[in-house]
C-alpha cells in the first residue's frame, strides 16, 4: 500500500466570487487549462472556510447548509450527503473522513480525471467533511498507479492542513472501490468488501466511525460551503441540484468528461461529446452497473435521478455510452456481465454462482446455442429475481439490473437468437470502448 502523510497546520479563509456558468468543479482547469497550484486554486475559489465552521454550532451550520442544497452523493448511491455526515458526526469516538477516488468501474473516469485535474478542491471538501463530522484524520484514496494519486500527494505537500492528510493508492480491481472494501483495505486487509452488515459509519477505520464520500461530492461540498446552497441549487433539478461530472463514450465524435447540470437531456449529453460518429440504437446509462434505454426514446429523457428512474435506470456512476446500431446488443451485455464476474470477490453464493451463470446464460443467447430452450430462458429470468439483495454486496445486484435492462431494451433481438438466427457478433470482441481498453484487473 502506497501511502504518504502531511502533519496539520493553520488555515485562514477568504471569499471570492463564486464560478459563473456550468463550469463549477472545472471551473480552475477551465481558466488555466491545467491543474492549479495551491496559490492559483486558493486566488479562484479562496481558502477552505474551516473557521467559518468552527465549534458545535458551527458544525451543525454546515451540515444544515450541505442539507439545504440537496447535494447527493455522486459515487453511485445518490445518498444525501448531510444525512451521511449527521450520521457519523454522532458516533461515540472521533471519526474518520475517506475520500473515494479510486474508480474500479471501467465505464467511468470522472472521478480519477477531477482528482488530477482539481486536487485541492477535493482535498477542501475532504477536510470540511472533517469539519462537519469532527474527524481527526482524512484519507485520500485512489488507484496506486494513476496519475490521480501522484495529483492528490502533491497538492497534500502544497498545502497547509488543519488535521493529517494521508494519501493512499489503493490496487485497481472493480469491487476495491466499495466503501466496506476500502475501510479494509484501510485496517491492513484485502481491498473487498466485507458483507452488508458492515456498517462502516459506525465501525470503520480503526474501528472507528466513518465517512466514505466520492471525490466529486466532497469538491461538490466545498463549493456548498464556500458559496451557499441557494447558489447550488441555481442549476440543476429539484431533486437533482447542481452540476454533474459525465463521462461520455462509445460511438461518439469526442469521448471524454464533461460538467453538465442535471436535467439536461441525454441528447445534450451525447452533444456534449460532439456528438454521435453512427447510428445508435441504445445508450448505456450510470456504467456496467446501470441500465441500457433504448433509441429515440432515450434521447428526450432527462439526464437526472428522477426522470432516469422514471425511464427505469439510473445516474449511477454518471456515464453514458451509446452503443452503434451496427452492434448486438445482446453480446455487448454478455461481455459486461462475464467481466463483471470476472471481477467479484467471490466470497458469495451470488458471486460466486449466480453472476457466472448469468453471464453464461448470455453468452450463449449470443451464441444461439443453449438457452434456445425456452426453460432454459425461464431459468436465467428466475435467476435474475431471486440473486438481488442476497449478496455480500450491491454488486450481484447491479449486474443484474444490466441483464434485465437488456433483455428489455434489446427484446427483439433476444426473440431472433432464441429462434436460432446466429448472431454475427459471438465470440467477435467487444465494441464497447470501455471493456476494449480495460487492463485486467486482479481479483482480491
Amino acid at each position: 500500500m502506497s501511502r504518504t502523510t502531511h502533519a496539520p497546520a493553520g488555515v485562514g479563509a477568504a471569499t471570492v466570487d463564486p464560478p459563473s456558468g456550468d463550469w463549477r468543479l472545472l471551473a480552475g482547469w477551465a481558466a488555466a487549462g491545467r491543474s492549479q497550484d495551491h496559490a492559483a486554486h486558493v486566488a479562484m475559489f479562496g481558502a477552505v472556510p474551516v473557521r467559518a465552521y468552527r465549534g458545535r454550532e458551527g458544525r451543525q451550520r454546515l451540515v444544515d447548509e450541505v442539507d439545504r442544497a440537496g447535494l447527493l452523493g455522486r459515487g453511485g448511491a445518490a445518498f444525501p450527503t448531510a444525512r451521511k455526515l449527521a450520521t457519523v458526526a454522532q458516533g461515540r469516538r472521533r471519526p474518520v473522513v475517506v475520500a473515494n477516488g479510486c474508480e474500479g468501474e471501467p465505464a467511468s473516469k470522472k472521478d480519477r480525471m477531477l482528482a488530477e485535474l482539481a486536487p485541492h478542491l477535493v482535498l477542501d471538501g475532504a477536510v470540511l467533511a472533517a469539519q462537519a463530522t469532527n474527524a481527526t484524520d482524512v484519507y485520500l484514496c485512489t488507484e496506486e498507479t494513476s496519475p490521480a494519486f501522484t495529483a492528490l500527494a502533491r497538492a497534500a505537500r502544497e498545502r497547509s492542513s488543519p488535521l493529517p492528510l494521508h494519501v493512499v493508492g489503493v490496487p485497481g480491481h472493480f469491487v476495491a472501490s466499495e466503501e466496506s472494501a476500502l475501510v479494509s483495505f484501510l485496517n491492513g486487509g484485502p481491498a473487498r468488501p466485507t458483507g452488508r452488515r458492515t456498517r462502516v459509519f459506525e465501525t470503520g477505520v480503526d474501528k472507528r466511525p466513518t465517512y466514505v464520500g466520492n471525490v466529486e461530492t466532497l469538491a461538490q461540498l466545498a463549493l456548498v460551503a464556500r458559496y451557499g446552497a441557494q447558489w447550488f441549487r441555481s442549476v440543476g433539478t429539484a431533486g437533482s441540484p447542481g452540476t454533474a461530472l459525465v463521462t461520455i463514450d462509445g460511438a461518439v465524435h469526442s469521448p471524454g468528461v464533461a460538467e453538465l447540470p442535471y436535467g439536461v437531456t441525454l441528447d445534450e449529453v451525447l452533444d456534449a461529446g460532439g456528438g454521435t460518429t453512427e447510428p445508435v440504437q441504445a445508450l448505456l446509462v450510470g456504467g456496467c452497473s446501470g441500465g441500457w434505454l433504448g433509441m429515440p426514446a432515450a434521447l428526450s429523457t432527462g439526464f437526472s435521478h428522477e426522470d432516469l428512474r422514471a425511464a427505469g435506470a439510473t445516474v449511477g456512476v454518471g456515464s453514458v455510452i451509446a452503443l452503434p446500431a451496427a452492434a448486438c446488443g445482446v453480446s455487448e451485455t454478455a461481455h459486461v456481465l462475464r467481466y463483471l464476474a470476472e471481477e467479484s470477490a467471490r466470497q458469495c453464493g451470488p458471486c460466486m454462482f449466480g453472476l457466472p451463470a448469468v453471464a453464461a446464460d448470455f453468452a450463449a443467447l449470443t451464441a444461439g446455442s443453449t438457452i434456445r430452450d425456452r426453460r432454459a430462458m425461464r431459468g436465467l429470468e428466475r435467476r435474475l429475481e431471486v440473486i438481488p439483495g442476497r449478496g455480500a454486496c450491491a454488486h450481484p445486484d447491479g449486474a443484474v439490473r444490466l441483464a434485465a435492462s437488456a433483455l428489455r431494451t434489446f427484446a427483439q433481438d433476444v426473440e431472433l437468437h432464441l429462434a436460432g438466427r446466429p448472431c454475427a457478433y459471438a465470440g467477435a470482441p467487444p465494441r464497447l470502448p470501455m471493456l476494449a481498453r480495460r487492463r485486467r484487473a486482479l481479483v482480491p
